[in-house]
């Protein structure tokens, strides 16, 4: 059960990170802070690297980085544009359908399948999740799939939360094909590379934003590599659709800091999903 462990501390790190994400848009553009988590998080996962060997590489290591590194990229890309077109309230609980969609994608990429236990527990964090991120409840829980006819920016998320259904999954590849640590250096630096043409075309003044919030950008990526770490060996330890079903609770943690650092209102009312998201937990981590 130690995995569990890593996928909690996943979740709590993706929920810190949100937290220094929204406090460093104050000053810096979304570019920027984007290109940081990966950036500022090679330097903390490579001195991991010098305290472990360099794996065997296997034959399904460079196809996993190719395919895992592009996504990842176009991802990022299709997640600012989504949330650029639409309303947050009708395009970020597309995003909790992740492990959902892994349902389908794990069977088929790598072989994994949760049993029924599982599959209970992924429903309810999802479910717990969506009403977490669902913020105007005033027009109907439906209200994102209905914006899905008529809005191309809950469109492009639902893309996005599929998408990441893939990748989570090539992370697997990756990690049996190398080790945690080199996969985790690989893949990030792949993205970091990646996005340099999307921060070099869209941001602007570069430099003096970086030198102005040195401190902020370094302090997220710091915050992303223990993330993105602490991910991946709990990926190699059990299913990654479980491994993202815990990850996705970092919605509960984020409404408690949103209210305590950024006096968010709706904590009462949202208690609903954070408890179907423990009631998930169970099921996943005791029942399964």
């Amino acid at each position: 059960m130690g995995w569990i462990a890593f996928a909690i501390l996943t979740a709590l790190l993706r929920s810190f990170t949100d937290v220094a994400g929204k406090l460093g848009l104050k000053n810096i553009d979304e570019y920027l802070v984007a290109w940081s988590m990966f950036l500022f998080a090679l330097p903390f996962i490579g001195v991991l690297l010098l305290f472990t060997e360099i794996p065997e590489i296997g034959p399904n290591f460079w196809i996993a980085l190719l395919v895992g590194g592009i996504m990842n990229v176009l991802t990022n890309l299709l997640y600012m544009k989504a949330i650029k077109l639409s309303d947050l309230s009708i395009t970020i609980p597309m995003t909790t359908f992740t492990p959902l969609f892994m349902l389908l994608t794990s069977p088929i990429i790598i072989g994994e399948f949760p049993d029924m236990f599982g599959i209970i527990g992924i429903v309810l964090i999802v479910s717990g999740s969506y009403i977490l991120n669902f913020k105007e409840k005033k027009k109907g829980y439906f209200a994102p799939f209905k914006a899905l006819v008529k809005e191309k920016g809950p469109r492009l998320m639902l893309l996005v939360a599929f998408i990441w259904s893939i990748t989570s999954n090539f992370d697997k590849i990756g990690i049996q094909n190398s080790s945690v640590f080199f996969w985790a250096a690989s893949v990030n630096a792949f993205i970091t590379l990646g996005f340099i043409p999307v921060v070099m075309i869209f941001s602007r003044d570069k430099k003096h934003q970086i030198r102005k919030n040195f401190k902020t950008l370094s302090g997220i990526g710091l915050l992303h590599g223990l993330m993105i770490v602490f991910q991946m060996i709990a990926v190699s330890l059990t299913l990654v659709a479980y491994v993202i079903s815990i990850k996705r609770t970092s919605a509960a943690f984020s409404v408690i800091f949103g209210s305590m650092f950024f006096k968010e209102k709706g904590l009462r009312e949202r208690l609903l999903g954070v408890f179907i998201m423990i009631a998930g937990v169970v099921f996943i981590t005791i029942l399964s």
